[in-house]
């Protein structure tokens, strides 16, 4: 989940399932924080599920005042990552920690643990595991464990990695499947997101 500024409006992307396409905006600038996987759900007080592939703004989650107050305190920020940054970090002082159960399932999951054995890794049941993976995340632990490994991935194609090395080191069956799941959740292929040759460190966002 992110939190996004532009120009006089501070919004929540909530969690993605499927690739999401921005639309052509007039804004000239946007800057954004993103954060952990199951800390903005404790931090903004709302169960990830409820923003799933949702764009809403600030005030959907938090008080019009609030929220008008801190539009204003970036807006006016000689540093807008700094001051977004800032925010992020009152949430955290405001609403404490967040459940290390879930940054155990983040952990295990990434590590390649099924969905059976992080469960049991966690102590949780399939349900209580399948039931707080909604709320912190947006969706179930094996959708979760797709996202995981498809970050992974595209970390390595950002960074050269030729495709059937990832597929063959990040827990894809084949370079056939690594290439279905780019389709699924990014919208393009695997080659649409390569570094270029021609242009070093130019990357592409998903």
């Amino acid at each position: 989940m992110d939190l996004i500024w532009t120009e006089g409006t501070l919004m929540v992307a909530g969690p993605d399932s499927r690739a999401f396409v921005a639309p052509t905006a007039r804004a000239s600038e946007f800057v954004g924080i993103r954060f952990a996987p199951g800390t903005a759900p404790t931090l903004l007080g709302i169960p990830a599920v409820e923003l799933l592939n949702q764009r809403v703004d600030l005030a959907a989650v938090a008080s019009t005042r609030t929220t008008r107050e801190l539009v204003d305190r970036v807006d006016n920020a000689p540093d807008r990552v700094a001051a977004l940054e800032a925010i992020a970090l009152r949430f955290a002082a405001e609403k404490g920690p967040s459940d290390p159960a879930l940054i155990a399932v983040v952990d295990a999951l990434s590590a390649g643990s099924t969905v059976a054995d992080t469960a049991a890794e966690t102590g949780m049941s399939a349900r209580m595991l399948h039931r707080r993976s909604l709320a912190a995340f947006g969706y179930g632990p094996k959708m979760l464990a797709r996202i995981l490994r498809f970050q992974r991935a595209l970390e390595a194609v950002r960074t050269g990695v030729a495709p059937a090395r990832i597929a063959a080191t990040t827990g894809f069956a084949d370079q056939a499947h690594l290439s279905r799941e780019f389709r699924d959740l990014a919208g393009c292929s695997v080659r649409a997101l390569q570094i270029s040759p021609s242009a070093p460190g130019k990357s592409h966002s998903k």
